[in-house]
């Protein structure tokens, strides 16, 4: 999960490797996302797309839906990182309905907030943005976690564009890796395909933990880990495939050689376009398999 130890890396990634400078990735976030415009599928399918709102034990959560304009098709929910939803992610998720996937973009902090919790040119980065987003992510629990999954589940199996009779998929992104996971053990008849991108937490020492989960999911697997997460908890890749072994369970566990914490959203400051591109094209091959 992102925190300050993820900057203070970010920063020494900058001064060693090359990567993005500053005034590039100001330039990047003063765009909120669009700066990057990821590509569109070979043969897009036209999407239409609408805000919703999605009744929960706790409320109502808004949330982005984009789903090919005609047809029904398997359904995907996508858990942002911890900066929540935002034009970034609602990118992501139109470029995966252009695939044919019925995608449901959740906001995990509609308890606390609607919309967008960080503005156009803000960052991780910045201690204030940290303070500001902290008390949300820390809001949410394992319990609202698996709440939450049921409640965006039930609505999508209520939606005229998702085809019931085959399984959905989960993804998350930074914090919420553990929350697909969560999602996937509490609803294993009707989640086939869980995706974790630099996913944090999804190996501890809690009674909780999401690989102790495993044994109870029915999905196939993509965790991807950033390098600098793998060398802080290089046995947590070990752990997770032990478990999915023990379960019986397909699941591909991949480090990525030179992606930092966060480089998969377009509008991250650790972007890493080759990375990001390789993890989405094995995230299309896990939807095409575990949902067909």
């Amino acid at each position: 999960m992102c925190d300050e130890r993820t900057e203070a890396e970010n920063e020494a990634f900058f001064k060693n490797k090359g990567a993005l400078s500053r005034r590039h990735f100001n330039a990047i976030a003063a765009g909120a996302g669009a700066a990057i415009i990821l590509p569109a599928p070979a043969n897009a399918m036209a999407v239409s797309e609408a805000d919703v709102t999605v009744s929960t034990p706790d409320g109502e959560a808004d949330a982005y839906f984009v789903h090919p304009a005609s047809g029904k098709h398997p359904a995907v929910i996508i858990w942002p990182d911890i900066m929540g939803i935002r034009p970034a992610f609602r990118q992501m998720g139109k470029r995966l309905a252009q695939s044919g996937y019925s995608v449901l973009v959740v906001n995990p902090y509609y308890r606390m907030v609607k919309g967008n919790v960080i503005e156009k040119g803000e960052s991780f980065a910045d201690p204030e943005v940290r303070e500001r987003l902290m008390p949300y992510a820390r809001s949410l629990s394992p319990e609202t976690q698996v709440t939450d999954t049921k409640a965006f589940v039930k609505f999508l199996d209520s939606q005229d564009a998702v085809d019931t009779k085959r399984k959905m998929g989960v993804t998350g992104y930074c914090m919420t890796g553990s929350f697909a996971m969560r999602g996937a053990a509490a609803v294993p008849d009707r989640i086939g395909a869980v995706g974790s991108f630099h996913g944090g937490g999804l190996v501890t020492d809690d009674a909780t933990s999401p690989h102790l989960l495993i044994p109870q999911m029915k999905a196939r697997s993509l965790i991807a880990i950033a390098e600098n997460d793998d060398e802080h908890d290089p046995e947590a890749k070990t752990k997770l495939r032990e478990a999915y072994d023990a379960a019986g369970l397909a699941a591909k566990i991949e480090v990525y050689e030179g992606a930092m914490h966060g480089w998969c959203p377009p509008d991250s400051r650790v972007y890493n376009h080759d990375q990001a591109e390789h993890a989405w094209s094995h995230l299309l091959t896990l939807l095409a398999d575990a949902l067909a």
